[in-house]
Order: structure tokens, then C-alpha cells, then sequence
């Protein structure tokens, strides 16, 4: 098993180039400090390093037996990947459910937790996303859902209730909405395109409602192609620049946070997570937001909602007792408060906590358990699907959604020929397994 881990590690820190320079410390949480056991997390939020600093400080002062130690650098995913070739790991590390998250559960590195009695009190969807990033169907729970983030539209509260308009339920209503707003002399959309990682706002935003959450792994086992899946997600993506300001591409995201923080746009297609940015232009904007509507069907909206933190336990920890202590002070209602408070979040718990009144709009989908995850969390990077998607909107020939959706499926397969493989080899000796996925 080690020996797998340390060539997956390897795998995993591949082109990192001069990164093995990096002066690293420690040797992991196995161990003691002043009799107490040591818990050692490395999460990869630093934006939120105080909260961790605040919550490290209050467990340490409460309780004799563990330390605490929760690091938050820069540059966690580089460190994390750069420790595995040691084979230094912490206790617990605290990443995004995506791409990341799968390749380390494909390498054996985390630890089965299905036992921990914390699991019960979190939302099945954030669960459920967990297990769609498995890159085929695995025994037990890898991972504590933390917090979320949601995306869809946030626009300017003052400005809709200034000229009582309705938030829209269905793609034909949003389209109205976007065309009453441009009869008044304001600009519907603003987008920061010049950014291609801003090009998947819509588009994840748009795929809950009219593509499978799981088709990722449809496409693996071979039972669909993107070129069906993703165009309608396509054609409503590109829809959306006839209300946007001219030539998108030109402008970045601070520029479009700018923009609307001032007014310049009634909406913005984009995260919860951009608030911090746009306040920080404009403290007094008055800001909400809705749910995309993808679609015709009001029954069929979902909010995209992505697991943006989570706990997993290294699959070496010998410290598993006192793990699961430090996993129930963070889930404590408080603690989870605390992090809510100073980030914006979306809590995955279940439980009746102060959300940022910016997610007000929201509230019922969140409440409901009616989310869904970001596509692009599926993405291996190298691919630049980002990129693609700016492409296919910048192209204005006849025949640019076909050549997208085409592009799509290929760069898929070149990207992912090893793992297509084997997943199409495991459903193979596993038919029982492919008949199971096809009925959920």
C-alpha cells in the first residue's frame, strides 16, 4: 500500500518543477508534544486563516490531551503533494471537492471514515457530490463535507426594487427580465471574460439544471458524449452576451466586480464568493441573488452548490480518536458559525444557522437540500476547459457549436484516455455496478 501511495504521490506532483525546493517542517501529526497528542491539519483556504487561527486557539484552550495545529498556507495543494513524496503527511487535510480530491481518493491515500457520527448531520447532497467525484463507485466515506459555495446571479437589490421587478423562474422569464432592464437604459449583464476562469460561472451555473450531474462519469463509462449533453448548456451560455456589456473579453473579473459594485450592471453571473470583492469597491451595495433558471421548468431549478471545503483523514493517521475529537469541535454549531461569519459560507450541516443575507435568494434551495455540484470540478486541469469555453463564445462562425462540443469530447478522451480505461475496464468486471449507476 505504501508503496502505491508514494508512486501516486509522485504521480500527483508531477510538472510541479522546482517545487521540491520548498523548505518544508515537521513530520505529520503521529505524534507527541508536552503529553499531549498532536492533530496536525493543512487546509487550503488562506483567505481564511484568521477563523483557523481563532478555532485553533479556542480547542487548545479547551481541551488537556490533543494540540491542535492547523496550518493555511499559500500555496496548500503544492505543499500537501510535495509532502506525500516524503511521505510527511498531516492528520487531516482540508481541500475542495474536485479534481484534486479524486486523484488522491484513486491513490489510496484517505482514509475510510464512514464511521464517524458526524456524517449523519450533513446534507445528502454534499454527500452525494462526494461520491460523484469517485472516478469509479468505492466502499465507505473519504471525506467531511464542510462548507459550500453557491453560484448563479447576484444583482443589485436596490435597482429591481426601484423598478419592481420579479426574479425570474424560467429561461424564457429571465430573458424578459435581461430585455425590460435594457429598455430602461441599464445594463443587464456584466461579465469579466478577459479572465477565462470567469467563463465558467454560467456555464456550471446553467449544467445543474440541463446537463446529468454525473455525466463525467457517463462519458468515462461510455454510455454518453458531451456533444448531446452540453448543448443546450452551450446555446444558453452563448445567449447570454446579447445582454452583456460589448466585448467581454476585454474586461477582467476585478473590472466586472467593479462595474457592478458602481452600478454599471443590473446583474452579474458569477459565486457567492466574488460579495467579498465587490463590497470592497462599493460597502453599501444592497446585493441578493437567485437561482439560474436553465430552463422552461421552474421544478427543474437547481442551485450549484460545490463542497469549496472538506475534511479527509490520511489514510496513515494512527490518530484516529482524537481526529474524529477535532472533527466534532469544527461541526459544532459555533465553531461552524464562526467560519460562516468571517467567509460568506454555505454550511454543509444540516441546521438552522445566519447565512449572509446576500444568499436570501438562495435560502430555499439551501434549506431544501436543492443543489448540485460545479461541473468543472470534474475537469482535469490541463484540459482548459475554461479556455475552450471562451473560444466558443468569442466565435461567431456558423458551424462554432459543433466544433465546440466536438473539441470537448476529444480534448476528454486525450486528457483522460488512462483513467477512461480503467474505468471502462472496472465496469466491465462490475456489470452489476453499471446497471446500478444507469438506474440512479
Amino acid at each position: 500500500m505504501r508503496i502505491r501511495k508514494k508512486i501516486a504521490a509522485t504521480t500527483l506532483i508531477a510538472g510541479l518543477g522546482a517545487v521540491a525546493a520548498i523548505s518544508l517542517s515537521g513530520c505529520g501529526g503521529n505524534g507527541e508534544e508536552n503529553g499531549k497528542t498532536v492533530v496536525e491539519i493543512v487546509q487550503y483556504k488562506p483567505e481564511a486563516v484568521k477563523a483557523f487561527e481563532a478555532l485553533e486557539e479556542k480547542f487548545n484552550s479547551t481541551h488537556d490531551d490533543i494540540q491542535l495545529k492547523i496550518d493555511s498556507p499559500n500555496d496548500a495543494m503544492t505543499i500537501l503533494k510535495t509532502r506525500f513524496i516524503r511521505e510527511d503527511y498531516p492528520d487531516i487535510i482540508g481541500i475542495g471537492g474536485d479534481i484534486n480530491y479524486s486523484n488522491f481518493l484513486d491513490s489510496d491515500m484517505l482514509m475510510d471514515i464512514s464511521d464517524y457520527e458526524g456524517l449523519k448531520d450533513i446534507k445528502e447532497s454534499y454527500l452525494r457530490t462526494d461520491k460523484e467525484l469517485e472516478f469509479i463507485p468505492m466502499d465507505g466515506v473519504y471525506a467531511v463535507p464542510y462548507m459550500a459555495n453557491a453560484a448563479g446571479v447576484l444583482y443589485n437589490k436596490d435597482i429591481f426594487d426601484e423598478h419592481g421587478w420579479e426574479i425570474p423562474t424560467t429561461l424564457d422569464e429571465f430573458y424578459a427580465l435581461c430585455e425590460d432592464i435594457a429598455a430602461e437604459g441599464i445594463q443587464p449583464l456584466y461579465f469579466g471574460f478577459k479572465d477565462t476562469w470567469t467563463c465558467l460561472a454560467p456555464w456550471n451555473a446553467i449544467c445543474v439544471d440541463l446537463a446529468p450531474s454525473d455525466i463525467c462519469s457517463q462519458v468515462n463509462s461510455g454510455n454518453a458524449t458531451f456533444a448531446e449533453a452540453y448543448r443546450d448548456v452551450a446555446i444558453v451560455t452563448k445567449s447570454l452576451l446579447q445582454y452583456a456589456e460589448p466585448d467581454p473579453y476585454t474586461y477582467s473579473y476585478n473590472d466586472a466586480c467593479t462595474a457592478f459594485a458602481r452600478g454599471e450592471s443590473a446583474m452579474y453571473v458569477i459565486g457567492s464568493y466574488a460579495v467579498p470583492q465587490i463590497k470592497s469597491v462599493n460597502p453599501d451595495i444592497n446585493v441578493d441573488s437567485f437561482v439560474f433558471p436553465g430552463s422552461n421548468d421552474p421544478d427543474e431549478n437547481v442551485l450549484n452548490s460545490g463542497n469549496d471545503l472538506q475534511w479527509s483523514v490520511m489514510a496513515d493517521c494512527e490518530n484516529k480518536e482524537a481526529v474524529y475529537e477535532v472533527l466534532d469541535f469544527l461541526y459544532e454549531d459555533e465553531n461552524i458559525q464562526t467560519y460562516l461569519d468571517d467567509q460568506s459560507a454555505v454550511p454543509c450541516k444540516k441546521g438552522d444557522f445566519e447565512l449572509p443575507s446576500m444568499l436570501d435568494g438562495m435560502k430555499e434551495y439551501i434549506e431544501n437540500d436543492r443543489m448540485a455540484d460545479y461541473q468543472d470540478h470534474h475537469y482535469p486541469s490541463e484540459m482548459a476547459v475554461d479556455a475552450m469555453i471562451q473560444t466558443f463564445l468569442m466565435d461567431e462562425s456558423e458551424n462554432a457549436l459543433d466544433t465546440f462540443l466536438e473539441r470537448f469530447d476529444t480534448e476528454w478522451a486525450r486528457y483522460n484516455r488512462d483513467l477512461i480505461t480503467k474505468v471502462q475496464k472496472y465496469y466491465e468486471e462490475h456489470p452489476e455496478a453499471a446497471e446500478g449507476g444507469e438506474e440512479s
